[in-house]
């Protein structure tokens, strides 16, 4: 038994793998290429090792493909992931013992099929008590079907496949082009006249990975983006091609004392290869910068600095035919008509409608009535733009507090404050602020004495866990009534989770 025994007539399929062999995949993608009956999507994830602890999300040529390599221990893998898996192969389990079986039975779709190698009685029993039926095999290998009778909730049904984007910085050209390369029809909607002229206009940005001991789930987020990022824009083509930017690396100093311990432990444990990161201790450091680092640094080979409207423009221009753009339409308004959402402009004409937003402004999100319940605040950030003849000529980004970028035509950035005003004019008192930690960073108390001020004002989107909101709005109502089921908050309580009614 295969995969492609099994997936024809579907509109999705998941596949499960315990260990992950390249050429495996490769023949997998084929057999989907080539039947004409296979499933409009399909969805790989298989269990790694050699990469850095998480999940990895490989691009493939055909965005139909989704396929993602975790680098955990299968119950840790298994806990941690929330697909819907309609196939699993089970390969080098012999003597993990049958505790994952319950991980994996809450992950599984009805029917799902099973295919194992190696499986022992105590692990057969684990997976049979949690509903798989086994139906045969061969020597060393076993066949099973999951035939549990508890319930399973429903896939969401497919949506009709045009959506509405509204905002155009770097998460919703994101959106609208992951949406683009699956087939999906969208309308991009912007209030200003073109794509990234609000948090995302500044003319660097910084990207880098963040560190931690206990490697928290910022982190691990961070990573997570971080090596995507690397790996997608090459398929959109590349920093310092279609993308403006450079991958020069970033020296991020250490910030005091017991950041350079943490630092050195982190680098201790020998977990991080150094390509990703690489721990420099004061002299290794100094000498690389050309400029004092007391105290130490790690350096980001791989990481860099990009102008964030390039990346917006580079992942529009990919989207191809299937984007409709909507730009210079000022305030909007969101109504639901019908089985579709309208948005309007504030004359009450109709901009798009769609069956499916996605909300991609930020923190100016909540002016629509639908989000003014998310709890996003908008932190002022001033970026000074200096002459880069007046600032010692950098071989890559530096960062500690603050940061200073390389030149780009003829200017360095630097800064960036974090205020919690709304005012949009730069001002004199935050560009003194940028220019104090930039000496500091430099080491040099008189750089950039008499700087004109220039810059720019940008308004951060934060919530109060400095985690991004991704996923449905809170049907804030729905959630107040009495009569909501207790688990899903389905209105009469629903049958699905067996759940009764709240109590009022």
């Amino acid at each position: 038994m295969n995969p492609a025994d099994c997936w024809q007539g579907r509109e999705r399929y998941t596949v499960f793998d315990t260990r992950h062999e390249p050429g495996a995949v490769a023949a997998l993608i084929a057999a989907w290429r080539a039947d004409p009956a296979r499933p409009a999507r399909l969805h790989i994830v298989a269990l790694a090792t050699g990469l850095l602890p998480g999940f990895h999300r490989i691009p493939q040529v055909d965005a139909a493909v989704t396929f993602d390599l975790v680098c955990a221990p299968l119950e840790e893998a298994l806990a941690q992931l929330s697909a819907r898996i309609d196939y699993v192969q089970l390969r080098d389990v012999r003597g993990q013992g049958g505790a994952f079986a319950r991980g994996l039975a809450r992950l599984v779709a009805a029917d799902a099929r099973l295919s194992a190698e190696g499986l022992d009685a105590e692990q057969r029993a684990a997976l049979a008590a949690q509903g798989f039926v086994f139906e045969g095999g061969s020597g060393t290998e076993a066949r099973a079907r999951f035939a549990s009778r508890k319930p399973r909730l429903p896939l969401d049904p497919v949506p009709a496949r045009h959506a509405i984007v509204i905002g155009a910085g770097l998460a919703g050209c994101a959106a609208a082009h992951k949406l683009c390369a699956r087939g999906w029809q969208v309308t991009l909607v912007e209030r200003h006249a073109g794509p990234a002229r609000g948090a995302s206009g500044n003319l660097a940005g910084i990207f880098m990975p963040i560190l931690s001991k206990d490697d928290n789930i910022p982190t691990r987020l961070t990573r997570a983006a971080y090596l995507y990022a690397l790996r997608y824009w090459e398929t959109i083509g590349g920093i310092g091609r279609a993308i403006e930017g450079a991958a020069c690396g970033v020296l991020q100093l250490a910030r005091d004392g017991d950041h350079a311990e943490a630092s050195r432990a982190i680098a201790a444990d020998g977990t991080l290869p150094p390509e990703f990161a690489e721990w420099l201790e004061a002299p290794q450091a100094g000498a690389l910068l050309g400029l004092p680092a007391p105290l130490g640094a790690w350096l980001f080979r791989q990481g860099g600095w990009a102008r964030p409207g390039s990346v917006c423009e580079a992942m529009l221009d990919a989207c191809g035919t299937r984007l409709t753009r909507r730009f210079g339409v000022g305030e909007v308004s969101l109504a639901r008509d019908g089985e579709a959402w309208t948005v309007r402009g504030a004359g009450g004409d109709i901009v798009a409608s769609a069956a499916t937003v996605v909300l991609a402004g930020g923190a100016e999100s909540v002016r629509l009535a639908q989000a003014q319940s998310l709890p996003l605040a908008a932190l002022r950030g001033q970026v000074t733009h200096l002459d880069a003849a007046t600032l010692p000529r950098l071989p890559f980004v530096l960062c500690r507090e603050a940061y200073l970028t390389p030149a780009a035509g003829g200017i360095a950035c630097a800064g960036a404050t974090y205020d919690s005003d709304a005012d949009p004019d730069l001002r004199a008192t935050s560009q003194q602020e940028n220019v104090a930690r930039l000496r500091v960073l430099v080491s040099d108390p008189d750089v950039a004495a008499d700087a004109p001020l220039a810059g720019r004002v940008g308004f951060r989107s934060v919530a109060p866990d400095r985690l991004p909101l991704v996923g449905a709005l809170p049907d804030v109502a729905a959630r107040a009534a009495p009569n909501a089921c207790a688990t899903c908050r389905a209105i009469p309580a629903c049958t699905v989770c067996s759940a009764t009614p709240r109590a009022g």
